[in-house]
This record gives structure tokens, sequence and C-alpha cells, in this order.
């Protein structure tokens, strides 16, 4: 084992792997007594993601298509039929992506949708008003608008119980 692995487990008082060790490497131009770890330079090809779209399976594709255009305020980009049968719809909200899937019943109609899962959306929007428009339109938030260090947040569910998160960018 390497030198400064041993000294960063004495330091963290916690154990970390021994695969770092060929990973990476520690870094101590993070400023005064801090350091951090950073890849060795053999990981270049770490994955540099331009953005992140996410497709949700629902029980009422029409339904969710319905609460996500006008609760949500998201546009309708595209229907996606098989067979003559509507299987799915992309949605957009300025750069922001969404597939939504009709649930075929393979996996029980009732299970649980949405548990230990949620989406952030943040927009440059007034969240007061999103929500107040919101729940004008009969919707219930989980949390009304509330402030964060430097955002301002606002919690709900769609009607599949997918937790969302619509925010203000940090501010710097």
């Amino acid at each position: 084992m390497s030198s400064w692995l041993g000294a960063l487990r004495s330091a963290a008082h916690s154990r970390i792997p021994e695969s770092l060790d060929r990973r990476s490497e520690i870094c101590a131009d993070a400023g005064p007594g801090a350091s951090y770890l950073r890849p060795r330079d053999s990981m270049t090809d770490q994955l540099r993601a331009l953005s992140l779209e996410a497709a949700l399976t629902v029980n009422d594709l029409e339904a969710s298509v319905t609460w996500y255009t006008s609760i949500l305020g998201f546009a309708m980009d595209r229907r996606h039929e098989r067979e003559g049968h509507l299987i799915a719809v992309s949605l957009r909200a300025g750069a922001v992506r969404l597939l939504l899937t009709q649930d075929d019943g393979a996996k029980g109609r009732d299970r649980d949708k949405g548990e230990g899962f949620s989406l952030q959306i943040t927009t440059r929007q007034d969240v007061d008003a999103l929500a107040a428009r919101i729940k004008e339109n009969g919707w219930t938030l989980d949390t009304e608008p509330f402030s964060m260090p430097h955002a301002r947040a606002f919690r709900l569910r769609d009607p599949d119980g997918f937790r969302i998160t619509v925010s203000t960018p940090p501010a710097v």
C-alpha cells in the first residue's frame, strides 16, 4: 500500500478501499490543510455528460400527460405508437426532456412507483408563482415554497407518486 493511502486512512479515520491506491491520488492543492482524491491520469475516460433525461412508467398514460402538461407546464413533444396503440409520450420543458411510458401491468398494476426516486427541475422562473399556479389548477404540493441557502424550491408528486422538486438555480 502506498504511503499516501495509509496517511489518508489515518487522517480520515475511515477505511478506504484498496482499489483507490491504483485509481486515485491525493492532491494537496485544495488549500492549506485540505486535500482531495483526484483520479490518476489513466482515468481520463470518465463520463462527461451533457444532460440527463428521464423515462417514467405510469399507470394511466393519458392522465399523466394531462397532468404534466396542464399542471406542471410541460409541452408535448412526440407521441409514440406501436401497432396503432399509444405506448409513450415525449414531453419537454426548456432543456428538460421526459418520456412517459404506459405500464403494461406485467409487474403488477398497483405496484409502488416513485419510491426512493425524485426528479429536480431547475428553473429561472418565479417558483412561488409556479407553485401558486399549480395549486390554482387543483393540485396539492408536498411542501409550500421554501428558501434554501442560495435557492428557493417547492416539492410535489405526480399522479403515480414520483417526487418532483422545482427550484431556482443556486445563486453564486
